[in-house]
């Protein structure tokens, strides 16, 4: 029939193909009820071309279409042989670590420069190593029962590492120009495709946690390369918990008290000193409830208390928006921003972590929140813009830990995937 301008002819039903192939082209969606099993998963994302991703084809393509990714701004998934239980990132690169009785326990990938990944043997020239490794390779640890003996933890600094075991004391490698592996400085000492893995085992008590750091607080500035029992405010004081980053440390007590030392040129100690130093830890007298966790940044801090709610204190990115750039007073943030409602008034921020300029919590209910400089896309917020406020982070699952870089971030993952 005639048609006029304008007007059109009422479609007839869809064909059979019309109807398969828009049944093939629709999304299909997955729901996770609440009794499905989760698997343990590790994902990552920020910078990648150090190679602390652990992607090999971020920086090489493993397909001639395939470019080179820069920055992965989103949690990626990583292959994991075992299942992790612990994670740390360095200055470029990271380490895992598996409760495992098997032989290989520990892995690294990134930059190893200064060996703080182990001796990673060339495939090609059995006498060289690696200085970049692209994927999660074992590190080989001098233990004396290797299938008895676990990881418990695993810690980074600027150029060393730190592995916590269960009765064979702490194994250190990497940089040690300030005696922060637990060693004699050796001037002119080249740290390059070095075999040296240091093991520190006369404690005075048992150690239940490592953190990589060059800030000490002996009452000197002069370097030490053996452990030292710290003094100070701290002395006979029962310490559950330490965190260090950069050049500032602080620790909880399990009577909820905080103590700090190192530098204060961020406001970080402005609370017990107007110097720029402390060099014995001070009680730091803030007025919010016993604290339950303490995280230190580059320049500034966060404290998690028992009741569940975050204070933050410092310089830079805080967390409470553009108009708080510098505090030497903690301030909280709302809970709000972390999920809590009156709907919702059940949940809780059970942990605290920072990395260089970022920070981020992590609910009793698995959720992820970070906010802080979103260096190379280190926050996983899929943005390259900075965080003035906490943000979740979209993972496919609930968040166990997180461990923050300078401008990357790993996380254990019990996903639906």
């Amino acid at each position: 029939p005639l048609l006029r301008r304008g007007l059109a002819v009422a479609a007839g039903p869809p064909s059979t193909r019309q109807l398969r192939e828009a049944e093939e082209a629709a999304p299909v969606f997955q729901y996770a009820g609440k009794a499905a099993k989760r698997k343990d998963r590790v994902f990552v994302w920020g910078f990648s071309y150090s190679g602390a991703l652990g992607v090999p084809s971020f920086v090489k393509p493993d397909a001639g279409w395939k470019k080179p990714r820069r920055i992965q701004p989103t949690p990626y998934r990583l292959e994991t042989e075992e299942k992790i239980s612990s994670a740390a990132c360095g200055y470029g690169f990271t380490l895992l670590a598996s409760n495992t009785r098997d032989i290989t326990k520990v892995w690294g990938m990134g930059l190893n420069k200064d060996s703080q990944l182990g001796f990673q043997r060339s495939r090609r020239d059995q006498t060289k190593g690696y200085e970049y490794v692209l994927e999660p390779s074992p590190i080989p640890l001098p233990l004396e029962k290797p299938q008895q003996t676990r990881v418990l933890q695993v810690s980074c600094g600027r150029a060393h590492s730190l592995v916590l075991t269960d009765s064979e004391g702490v194994f250190t490698m990497g940089n040690n120009s300030y005696g922060q592996c637990g060693r004699k400085v050796v001037e002119d000492e080249i740290y390059s495709e070095s075999h040296l893995i240091h093991q520190l085992k006369e404690f005075d008590s048992r150690v239940v946690q490592v953190r990589g750091s060059s800030e000490l607080s002996l009452g000197h500035y002069n370097i030490t390369s053996v452990p030292t029992k710290l003094h100070g405010d701290i002395a006979g004081v029962n310490i559950i918990q330490v965190s260090s980053y950069g050049d500032c440390c602080l620790a909880v007590s399990d009577e909820g008290d905080v103590f700090g030392w190192g530098n204060s040129e961020y406001l970080q100690l402005a609370s017990v000193t107007e110097t720029t130093q402390v060099n014995v830890p001070r009680h730091l007298p803030f007025k919010i409830g016993k604290v339950k966790e303490a995280a230190c940044g580059g320049t500034g801090n966060v404290v998690l208390t028992e009741e569940g709610n975050v204070f933050v204190w410092g310089y830079g990115i805080l967390g409470k928006g553009p108009n708080l750039i510098e505090t030497a007073v903690p301030e909280m943030i709302p809970p709000s921003l972390f999920g809590w409602s009156d709907f919702s008034p059940d949940i809780r921020v059970a942990h605290v972590r920072c990395g260089l300029s970022q920070f981020a919590a992590l609910t009793n209910r698995g959720e992820l929140f970070v906010w802080g400089k979103n260096l190379r896309g280190c926050l996983g917020t899929g943005r390259m813009e900075d965080q003035y406020f906490p943000w979740r982070v979209t993972v496919p699952g609930e968040v166990v830990d997180v461990a923050c870089g300078v401008d990357h971030m790993v996380s254990m993952v019990r996903s639906f995937t």
